[in-house]
């Protein structure tokens, strides 16, 4: 009783724009991957990974739990593509983070609604930041030109900007949307040009593009909302 309580109380607040989107958009997935044969990992990871990014808009807890087993599927889909930073990224950070997140979440809850409190960075934490992701984004080009990766760049500063993303998310701040847009664009570009070149993951391709909407979508909420 007390799962089936849990589930009702974490679908709860979808509106029809955000369930008729979501039907839509696993249609597009499915009938895709039917038809160019896609990879399972690749429709699993796009399916659970929007998801996620669904609910955690939301500020439910339950979004962990789909971004593990998306982050499972990406781990995989990174090893065949030789994305070693996705890999590392996915693999030695989001998985782990993911758990601290649900951790960290639980103890900022809002006790009527069950979402998450949101807040937003102050003006020192914004440079602060702002100074170690372009550190981090040129470290991690040279480090992957290095290791031979398939696109050093566009991995390189997805990898470094989404340590900052997650590490933003499990803070429950709002500028996370504004890395996840430049994170979730430039992985859309990365994956069509694997597409492009042979590689079967449509699904991959649609999913960072409804990352990247959701993105302006989320931002434009939590800044309704941290301003009501």
């Amino acid at each position: 009783m007390k799962i089936i309580q849990f589930v009702k109380q974490e679908l709860k607040g979808w509106n029809k724009f955000e369930i008729i989107g979501f039907i839509l958009v696993v249609s597009i997935i499915l009938s895709t991957a039917i038809s160019v044969k896609d990879s399972p990992a690749a429709v699993i990871n796009a399916i659970c990974g929007i998801l996620y990014t669904i609910i955690a808009g939301k500020g439910k807890i339950s979004c962990y739990f789909f971004g593990l087993a998306g982050s499972a599927g990406y781990v995989y889909l990174s090893f065949h593509n030789a994305l070693w930073g996705n890999l590392l990224l996915y693999l030695l950070y989001y998985i782990p983070m993911q758990i601290v997140g649900i951790f960290k979440w639980r103890k900022h809850l809002n006790s009527e609604t069950k979402e998450i409190v949101k807040t937003k960075l102050s003006k020192s934490e914004l440079i602060k930041l702002t100074s170690v992701s372009f550190i981090g984004c040129f470290t991690a080009i040279v480090l992957l030109h290095n290791f031979q990766d398939s696109h050093p760049v566009i991995d390189g500063v997805t990898t470094a900007l989404s340590i900052v993303g997650m590490y933003l998310t499990v803070k429950r701040c709002i500028e996370q949307w504004i890395i996840w847009m430049f994170v979730n664009g430039l992985s859309a570009i990365m994956w069509i040009n694997l597409v492009i070149h042979g590689t079967k993951a449509y699904s991959t391709v649609i999913m960072w593009s409804v990352y990247f909407v959701l993105a302006i979508y989320f931002y434009k909420k939590w800044k309704k909302e941290l301003h009501s």
